[in-house]
């Protein structure tokens, strides 16, 4: 093997350096979800957090400046979701670009008359199937001030990624087979009760943007295992012992 082919896999291979004692404590502490985890699931997310630093380029848009602190913060944030389905989480991605406030998108679409309509959206966050994660740091900030609210964008965002592992964005994730039917069937019959409640214009449960697609379903009922499990449980029993199951039990709640 050529000598500068076997340093650059030597370098590919080699584990990520351990995020230091002081800085995981000063992430801990900022991070309501991390100060709720038992020591193993501590452990085990520093491991994780660690590795997205190493694999991922964090960049931040126009006067946004983010110090090793803050860096460290996203990265534990963002890989809360990881913690039972593991690094593997991780694949298919290579930057996080993180803006300021909520930024705008151009839009466009052809109905079936073959009218182009084009638009802009207002996001706090968004992940792209093959490419970046973005969010909204205002918006990172504002979940972290009030973190049983029910949102958490930066989960919202990961669960997207974790959804289209298996090359399809659609509100089950990679799962075993059998365990996949029941996913699809109880995330269904949720899905469709949310949406009927939606458009007959009464009050749902959890957030209506839920009702948006199945994707969303998925992502937003991961915000609530996160942020605000026990409404999620009153809600929605299958759905949440499927989050349960797949993420392990919510930070929030006593073992």
């Amino acid at each position: 093997m050529h000598p500068a082919l076997f340093t650059r896999l030597r370098h590919w291979w080699r584990p990520p350096e351990p995020i230091a004692a002081d800085l995981w404590n000063s992430t801990r502490a900022a991070l309501p979800w991390l100060a709720a985890l038992d020591e193993p699931r501590d452990a085990r997310l520093q491991q994780l957090a660690s590795r997205f630093l190493h694999t991922k380029t964090i960049t931040p848009v126009g006067d946004l400046r983010l110090d090793p602190g803050q860096r460290c913060l996203l990265a534990a944030l963002c890989c809360l979701p990881l913690l039972e389905f593991g690094e593997q989480g991780l694949h298919g991605w290579s930057q996080l670009i993180v803006y300021p406030d909520a930024f705008r998108v151009e839009r466009s679409h052809i109905d079936a008359a073959g009218v182009l309509h084009e638009w802009e959206d207002e996001l706090i966050g968004e992940a792209w199937d093959a490419g970046p994660m973005i969010l909204s740091w205002a918006d990172v900030m504002a979940d972290c001030a009030d973190p049983r609210a029910g949102f958490c964008v930066a989960v919202h965002e990961m669960a997207h990624k974790i959804d289209v592992l298996d090359g399809v964005l659609d509100g089950t994730p990679p799962l075993p087979r059998p365990w996949q039917r029941e996913w699809a069937r109880d995330f269904q019959h949720a899905y469709d009760a949310l949406v009927a409640q939606a458009e007959a214009g009464r009050e749902t449960t959890i957030d209506p943007y839920a009702a948006e697609a199945p994707e969303e379903f998925f992502a937003v009922a991961t915000e609530y295992h996160f942020s605000d499990p026990a409404t999620l449980r009153r809600a929605m029993p299958a759905v949440a012992a499927h989050l349960a199951r797949f993420y392990g039990r919510p930070p929030f709640e006593p073992g």
